[in-house]
């Protein structure tokens, strides 16, 4: 019971179910019944069946929200999840509210991007899923497009769905018009930062942002080639694994006055080395075969022929075929031989691990201007818990509604999640939410029962005492370690054949 009653009373601290029964109309035992499937789906992620199943078997999270175990099925489980879909404006403003007055949030920065889930099925009738370019490199799947704005400190804004073949740069003007509005707790005189990554930062992007009265940040989509540093020494600085990085301004700003902020990364450097040096193994092996092949019997020797096949390769290693010279000599329309001579290493050298960051922001030094980008790992980790600790993907739902609803029902529950996390952050504990699910689940719900001299059944339930892990969670969250000392019901014979109980009493 730790884990879901440590989310329970993150609930609690968000006033989600006074927005459910004041707001959505939700009557009190479909407000229980939604709180439980939301604390579920944070603490044990499954489909509808998994999740009945772990109700009744081995959490106490029914007990939590006041509901037989027994009596919550699968079926109202997906109902559940679609009436909260019904609210998802309301509950998305809710929370937003909540948690701005709660931390006094400001939202001065607002970080965007997209990710995609791929569906298990053919998906023959949906129109939200269809195929496209997917992150995780399921494009054998058909997908479904998430846009999230998350705000510095990693809370969801707002969230919205889209088609799986949709582009990333043609959703953002939708989606930041959704957050438009003065934040009541922001400077009104300084404009909204957005952080952008490079996919979605076109040029008619970044100038609706100017048009709007918005500052932006993100990595420019094009690496520049003339440009002055402006100072000779750069500014070093480390990443969160003590790897050096290189910053420097660069002088000249482009003609919408943007600047440009060199980076270098000694790390990304290695990495792009390594993968040119078997791209360009992999190239100069297919040459060389092509070449050999030309002093065997049975192989093609047509001029043209070899030249369309010099092509086919340069174009299946373009990422470092501009990098040699291949020349295809020929006698009476014979090719003879293949040769190439590897050219630009020394101008390639100097470009590796280096990319540009690209802001309308003025005045700000180098570690300012790093800062803000970096903000953008927070949106990368909502990404992360959603697909890996909540498990949203793979999709099996075959109807868009369920889709929708099984994915808002996920972000609601991101809301506890990061809710609890933030507030252990500010106290110095970092762990990531498995780990916080493991050490709560060593608290347990012990149930005792017993039958008396007149037949009844006697039903003691007694929270277990909090171990040291999880008693510093607690401590640290300023949460309650026990629902309650201890619960005893007394059943006659019949009512202990149905879930019902006759008394209820409370050891104080």
């Amino acid at each position: 019971m730790g884990a879901e009653w440590l989310c329970q009373q993150a609930a609690a601290q968000l006033k989600i179910s006074d927005l459910l029964q004041k707001k959505c109309g939700f009557d009190e035992q479909e407000c229980k019944l939604a709180l439980t499937q939301i604390v579920s789906r944070a603490v044990y992620p499954g489909s509808e069946l998994k999740t009945q199943n772990w109700i009744q078997d081995n959490s106490a999270i029914s007990l939590l929200n006041g509901i037989e175990p027994a009596t919550i099925s699968r079926h109202q489980l997906y109902a559940s999840a679609l009436k909260l879909y019904e609210h998802k404006e309301a509950i998305e403003k809710h929370l937003n509210k909540t948690t701005d007055d709660i931390f006094n949030f400001t939202d001065t920065i607002c970080l965007y991007d997209l990710t995609n889930f791929y569906f298990e099925g053919r998906k023959v009738n949906s129109e939200m899923a269809q195929f496209g370019r997917s992150k995780e490199k399921r494009s054998d799947c058909k997908l479904i497009v998430l846009a999230l704005v998350v705000n510095a400190e990693g809370f969801v804004k707002i969230s919205k769905l889209y088609k799986g073949n949709m582009a990333d740069c043609a959703t953002m003007q939708e989606i930041i018009k959704l957050c438009g509005g003065s934040h009541p707790n922001r400077d009104k005189d300084k404009k909204q930062i957005v952080a952008l990554d490079a996919g979605i930062a076109t040029k008619e992007n970044l100038k609706w942002l100017r048009d709007n009265g918005y500052e932006y940040i993100c990595v420019s989509r094009t690496k520049l080639k003339n440009y002055t540093l402006a100072s000779t020494d750069p500014v070093i600085i480390t990443d969160n694994r003590d790897r050096p990085i290189d910053l420097n301004l660069v002088k000249e700003p482009d003609e919408n006055g943007d600047r440009y902020l060199y980076v270098r990364s000694q790390h990304k450097a290695y990495k792009e080395i390594s993968m040119d040096t078997r791209a360009s193994q992999k190239l100069e092996q297919e040459l060389t075969d092509l070449n050999e092949g030309l002093s065997k019997p049975g192989t093609t020797k047509k001029y043209d022929s070899i030249l369309t096949r010099v092509g086919r390769i340069k174009e299946r290693h373009k990422a470092v075929s501009g990098l040699y010279t291949i020349t295809v000599h020929q006698h009476n329309q014979k090719a003879t031989k293949v040769a190439w001579e590897h050219i630009k290493q020394q101008q390639r050298e100097q470009g590796y691990g280096v990319y540009f960051l690209q802001t309308s922001l003025q005045g700000k030094d180098e570690k300012t201007l790093w800062k803000l980008y970096n903000t953008l790992t927070e949106i990368e980790a909502t990404f992360r818990i959603l697909k890996t600790d909540l498990q949203i993907r793979p999709i099996f739902h075959k109807k868009d509604q369920s889709t929708e609803a099984h994915l808002f029902l996920a972000i609601i529950a991101y809301s506890l999640v990061a809710t609890i996390r933030y507030q252990l952050k500010l106290k110095g504990i970092h762990d990531n939410w498995q780990e916080i699910v493991r050490k709560m689940n060593t608290q347990k719900l012990v149930t005792t029962s017993m039958k008396n001299d007149k037949h009844q059944t006697i039903i003691i339930q007694q929270p277990s005492e909090p171990q040291t892990d999880a008693k510093l969670l607690y401590d640290s969250l300023n949460f309650k370690p026990k629902p309650w000392v201890t619960k005893k019901f007394v059943l006659t014979q019949k009512q202990h054949q149905t879930p019902q109980t006759s008394r209820q009493s409370n050891s104080p």
